[in-house]
């Protein structure tokens, strides 16, 4: 298989499994997302996230409208602009994005369970350094 056909088959495949893991009864993911930055990276701008999603400012934007009325994310002035705004996750969203993993994994993890043998198991967990590495090449570019 050439290397285009192997991006190819990836990208497809990564993205079913990505939309397969988010069942209509979770989060959306924007607003899971933003909560997921804020707890790797925050506090954090709309504008930052924004830049590190690769998304537009006005869809983080609607995301964090939300997540501040449900109190999952507080915000506040930012230091050194007084334009902006900086933002928090509460304890109630590092509750809620908690659940949100932990369902999408137990989720996962029974498929995983159900669909692959011992062997493939393997394979998919000898596999992951290669995905990581390879997320890791693509962000520092």
């Amino acid at each position: 298989m050439d290397d285009d056909r192997l991006a190819e088959d990836l990208r497809l495949a990564v993205g079913q499994l990505v939309r397969a893991v988010r069942p209509a009864d979770q989060m959306p993911p924007g607003e899971a997302a933003v909560l997921g930055y804020l707890d790797r990276g925050g506090p954090l701008t709309t504008a930052d996230i924004a830049q590190q999603r690769g998304v537009s400012h006005q869809s983080v934007a609607k995301a964090v409208k939300e997540l501040l009325g449900q109190g999952f994310v507080r915000a506040e002035p930012h230091p050194t602009d007084g334009r902006k705004l900086l933002l928090h996750l509460t304890t109630a969203g590092s509750g809620r994005l908690a659940e949100e993993r932990r369902r999408r994994e137990d989720w996962l993890g029974a498929a995983i369970n159900e669909a692959l043998n011992s062997d493939e198991r393997q394979t998919l967990a000898a596999a992951l350094p290669l995905l990581s590495r390879l997320t890791a090449h693509l962000k520092s570019r």
